[in-house]
């Protein structure tokens, strides 16, 4: 049963990742849908996850419209470039980003807190290129900006 269930998740990844390649995907709505016609009923929590697995990102083009792209190796994106900004206050972080990177990076450090490779922070809301970090701590926000920073790559 785990098996053909592992099967039918690795086709449903090959799917996005060829909607995605083909400039299909604008958001997690447009990936239901596709899958939906395809014959594959899926959550928007689903797509969410997929897509992360498979690395893909939101990015916006020269004419202003926001799609799903998928990096290859060659071109990606260093983790320092999707940090432009780091500052904190008491408890919280407030990391600025590249237009449609927020999500991106709070997906990340939210999966970095589950694993507990973050621990002391408690969970991110992210914008469009914003992202607000909560430090376990009512005074840890120092503490998980130095700890974010170096994560990224832009600490000492």
């Amino acid at each position: 049963m785990v098996k053909s269930l592992s099967n039918a998740t690795e086709k449903r990844k090959r799917i996005i990742h060829d909607l995605v390649s083909a400039g299909k995907i604008h958001s997690q709505a447009d990936l239901v849908r596709e899958l939906k016609a395809k014959g594959l009923v899926v959550t928007q929590a689903t797509a969410s996850r997929d897509l992360q697995e498979i690395g893909a990102m939101r990015s916006t083009n020269r004419n202003g419209e926001v799609r799903y792209i998928l990096e290859s190796p060659a071109k990606s994106t260093s983790s320092a470039d999707l940090i432009l900004t780091i500052a904190s206050s008491a408890n919280t972080v407030v990391l600025r980003t590249p237009p449609a990177a927020a999500q991106f990076v709070a997906s990340t450090l939210d999966a970095a807190i589950l694993a507990k490779e973050l621990p002391m922070a408690i969970g991110t809301i992210a914008g469009d290129d914003t992202v607000l970090v909560i430090a376990s701590t009512a005074t840890g926000g120092s503490a998980l900006a130095k700890k974010i920073a170096t994560m990224f790559g832009k600490g000492k």
